[in-house]
C-alpha cells in the first residue's frame, strides 16, 4: 500500500517552514547520477561493456549499504546532539512503560480485582478514543510551542493520571453511584449490578493519561526531527522508537509487581503497585525538567528555548 507513495516521492524535495521547496534541477555539467548516495551505489557502464551480473549487483548494493550504514553511525556518534537525544528518549521510555503496561499488566489486574469477565478491553479502548479525537485538536492549538516544552507538559499530565489508580477506592464509591458512573458501567461497559469503584478510577486514569499522551507523544517525533542536522532527519527520527525498547525493558518488572501486590490468591495491595507505576512515570517529566540544560537542543524554527 505504501508503494504508490514511495514511487511518487520527489527527489530533492524539502519540507521547510515556508512550505515545500521543489527539487533542484542538476546542471548540464553535473554527473549523470543524481545525488552522492546514488553516485556511490551505481556502477556506470561504459559503451560496449556488458552490465554486471544480477547477483554481482546485489552484492555490490549490500556491500555499499553496509559501508553507508557504518559511515552514518560514525557521523551520529560524533555529534553531541546524538547523546542528548538518547538521554531524552531514555526518560520518554518511562512514559512508554506506563503505556505498554496496558497490554501486559492491566488485563491481569482487571481480571483479579474486577472478575474474570471484567471488560478490560473496553476500558483500554478509552485511550484510543481520546487519542483519535484529541491529537488533531491539541496539535493544531500548540503548533507555536516548542516540542520539548510540550513533552514536559504531557509527561506531567500522564504521571498525574496514573496517581489516580493509587488513591483509596473508598473515595470513588459515590462516583460509582452517580449518573456518569451508572452510564459508564451499565451503558458503555455493559455491566450488571453495582459498579466497582475501580471502573471509575480506571476510566479517569485513562482519560487523563490519554490527554497527556496527546500532548507529548506526537511531539517526541517532531523534536527528534527538529534537532537533527540537515540531511539527517530520518536517522534522528528513527531513534524515536527507542523509548518503546526502553519501555518494554522497564515494563518487564510489571509481572513481579503484579505477583507481589496483586497475586491471584492471597492479600492484595493494588494501590501500592499503582503508586510504583506512578512514580516511575514521574521520572520522565522530572528528569526532563532537571536535566533540560544538558539535554535540550535548539529546535529548528523555534524561538522558545526556556
Amino acid at each position: 500500500m505504501l508503494f504508490p507513495v514511495i514511487y511518487f516521492i520527489r527527489r530533492g524535495a524539502e519540507a521547510t517552514n515556508a512550505g515545500v521547496a521543489g527539487p533542484t534541477v542538476p546542471s548540464p555539467q553535473s554527473s549523470p547520477w543524481q545525488g552522492e548516495a546514488d553516485a556511490q551505489r551505481q556502477v556506470r557502464v561504459e559503451p560496449g561493456q556488458s552490465e554486471p551480473p544480477f547477483w554481482s549487483r546485489i552484492g555490490q548494493t549490500v556491500r555499499q549499504s553496509a559501508i553507508d550504514t557504518g559511515n552514518l553511525f560514525r557521523r551520529l556518534i560524533g555529534q553531541s546532539g546524538f547523546y542528548r537525544l538518547l538521554v531524552f528518549f531514555l526518560f520518554i521510555g518511562f512514559l512508554k512503560a506506563i503505556f505498554l503496561q496496558m497490554d501486559y499488566v492491566f488485563p491481569k489486574f482487571g481480571i483479579r480485582e474486577l472478575g474474570v469477565n471484567a471488560p478490560v478491553g473496553k476500558l483500554s479502548a478509552i485511550n484510543a478514543i481520546v487519542i483519535i479525537c484529541l491529537v488533531p485538536i491539541v496539535g493544531a492549538l500548540t503548533q507555536k510551542f516548542a516540542a520539548y516544552r510540550m513533552v514536559i507538559i504531557g509527561g506531567v499530565i500522564c504521571a498525574a493520571g496514573v496517581f489516580i489508580m493509587a488513591l483509596p477506592t473508598e473515595w470513588f464509591v459515590s462516583a460509582s453511584h452517580s449518573m456518569i458512573g451508572q452510564w459508564l458501567g451499565h451503558g458503555y461497559l455493559g455491566l450488571q449490578g453495582s459498579i466497582h469503584p475501580y471502573y471509575i478510577m480506571a476510566a479517569l486514569y485513562l482519560i487523563v493519561f490519554s490527554i497527556g499522551e496527546a500532548f507529548y507523544s506526537p511531539r517526541v517525533y517532531e523534536y527528534a526531527a527538529a534537532i537533527a542536522p540537515k540531511g539527517q532527519e530520518a536517522s534522528y527520527g528513527s531513534l524515536a522508537y527507542l523509548p518503546f525498547l526502553v519501555g518494554k525493558l522497564l515494563v518487564g518488572a510489571g509481572g513481579w509487581l503484579l505477583a507481589a501486590f496483586v497475586p491471584e490468591h492471597g492479600p492484595r495491595h493494588p494501590g501500592t503497585m499503582w503508586l510504583i507505576f506512578a512514580l516511575a512515570a514521574s521520572v520522565a517529566p522530572v528528569g526532563l525538567i532537571v536535566f533540560r540544560r544538558y539535554i535540550r537542543v535548539p529546535e529548528a524554527g523555534r524561538q522558545d528555548v526556556d
